[in-house]
């Protein structure tokens, strides 16, 4: 399993830079299921910090009450005052309220959920989700991840980022997937053409096997992060004729109308 990267190299010469509260923050990343414990050994192997320096960070978060920690099995987990740091995120966007009766209406029409997400490194992560009506759909969360590279929120936060930024996220990516880049590189290739074309990205059973989906960034004027919504299904259902046809024009109509309320 690859270590996440724990600096980057402009941080070595930044003077303001506390790389103690970095490795902290590293740590608590590492914890990427719910319910998840880990020991300081499962730490050390996923953050690529020593063991010492695991050690002296579980005890701090601990004594912090940002982790708890089980002495029957020596292993930590994540504790509920981590959870209020993302409520407070949550509720200091009011884009998600603004955006939400909007996404319930499509989300009805469609039968399928309809979601906003915002990038967390490589992956999106989900922060509001409406439901369909529809038996059959995807079980995401709010606060789930899912992969930048290979899905249509992804895909569409990619390409709604200027070209120099746009840039270095590929080369990111490209890092990342390693030898399998020759496979991902058409997708994302593809997406950035079709927003610049079409307005919207889509992904057809790339992400899953059974999975189709399209969304549309939304680039806040106030310097937020770039988020993007989308709606995905089982691709029996949400077909390629129907998403471009029918939900990615309903889609895109979404977004204008949340812009032309957002801040």
């Amino acid at each position: 399993m690859r270590p996440r990267k724990e600096r980057s190299e402009d941080d070595d010469q930044d003077r303001d830079f506390v790389a103690a509260l970095a490795r902290g923050l590293e740590l608590l990343r590492a914890f990427r299921r719910e319910g998840e414990s880990l020991g300081n050994r499962d730490l050390s192997e996923r953050t690529g910090l020593s063991k010492s320096t695991v050690s002296r960070l579980t005890y701090t978060l601990h004594k912090l009450e940002y982790l708890s920690y089980n002495p029957d099995t020596a292993r930590y987990q994540l504790a509920p005052p981590v959870l209020s740091l993302g409520f407070s995120c949550l509720a200091g966007m009011p884009l998600l309220q603004l955006a939400k009766p909007y996404m319930q209406e499509l989300a009805d029409y469609t039968g399928m959920p309809v979601a906003i997400a915002s990038r967390d490194r490589l992956s999106m992560v989900y922060l509001e989700r409406c439901k369909g009506s529809n038996a059959v759909t995807l079980a995401i969360e709010v606060g789930a991840h899912i992969k930048l590279a290979t899905t249509a929120v992804g895909r569409a936060c990619i390409a709604a980022h200027p070209p120099a930024e746009r840039a270095r996220l590929i080369d990111a990516v490209r890092a990342h997937e390693g030898d399998n880049w020759v496979n991902v590189q058409p997708g994302i290739d593809s997406a950035i053409e079709d927003y610049q074309t079409r307005g919207y990205c889509t992904s057809y059973t790339e992400w899953k096997r059974d999975v189709n989906a399209v969304a549309v960034p939304f680039v806040p004027r106030d310097g937020s992060p770039i988020v993007a919504f989308n709606c995905g299904g089982p691709s029996a259902t949400l077909t390629r004729d129907r998403i471009e046809s029918d939900v990615a024009p309903r889609l895109i109509d979404l977004v204008r109308r949340v812009a032309a309320i957002a801040p």
